[in-house]
């Protein structure tokens, strides 16, 4: 017999579900219980543990074609790359711009009640740096869309085990503790953050009932998260 407490369980899709937030999330969101089912949308066959996953491989270059997997409560998008992987600009900015908006468009089309968003620190269109300006880009399309609850979280450094070794953010993880103590006040958004922290923080807003355009800083990512490292 159907469980009555089923029908009243969120659905979830998740793009980005492989790299350093998505992965976290994924963990978070199925251990919570909140969902039903969680679809997560990747390029190449990943293995999950949780029976409340299920894995689609798609093409993101065409991912109307995947119209109905948006039929859902809550989209997450944790898409993000770098010039480094991307090889080029256009790249970089289909991954980053064009498959979000993409993807918030199909969410709205099919009624999903909220779109979260990782963005980045210093993200502004008007930015003399490419990548915060395509942060930027996509943080006022997104607001232009008239979602009924758009939540944007804006971390800084992020820290934890990434597949892609990144010198500098290595180098710069091994001293954010000590530098974190020393970024008080003005400088609280500025602190290096760990990944799993930006995904709790994106379960908790997931299960908010704020509507309209949000945007969270490194620091109050850190604090709605709800504990310490």
């Amino acid at each position: 017999m159907l469980n009555i407490m089923d029908l009243t369980k969120k659905t979830a899709l998740v793009l980005g579900a492989t790299g350093l937030i998505g992965t976290e999330l994924v963990k978070k969101i199925s251990e919570n219980g909140e969902y039903q089912r969680v679809h997560l949308l990747v390029r190449r066959p990943i293995e999950v543990e949780s029976d409340f996953c299920e894995v689609h491989i798609v093409d993101f270059d065409e991912l109307n074609k995947y119209h109905d997997l948006f039929q859902v409560t809550d989209v997450f998008c944790c898409l993000g790359t770098t010039i480094k992987v991307a090889k080029t600009k256009e790249a970089f900015r289909k991954v980053d711009y064009e498959y979000p908006v993409e993807a918030a468009k199909l969410a709205k089309e099919n009624g999903a009640e909220k779109f979260l968003i990782v963005s980045s620190m210093g993200a502004d269109p008007e930015s003399l740096f490419f990548y915060s300006r395509v942060k930027g880009d996509v943080e006022v399309t997104l607001k232009s869309l008239d979602l009924p609850s758009l939540h944007i979280f804006r971390p800084s450094l992020l820290l934890g085990k990434r597949e892609e070794f990144r010198l500098g953010e290595k180098i710069a993880e091994k001293a954010s503790g000590v530098i974190n103590k020393l970024m008080i006040g003005p400088l609280l958004p500025y602190r290096g953050i760990h990944a799993r922290k930006v995904a709790a923080a994106m379960a908790v807003m997931a299960q908010s009932n704020k509507k309209g355009n949000h945007v969270y800083l490194s620091h109050e990512i850190d604090s709605m998260a709800g504990y310490t490292d």
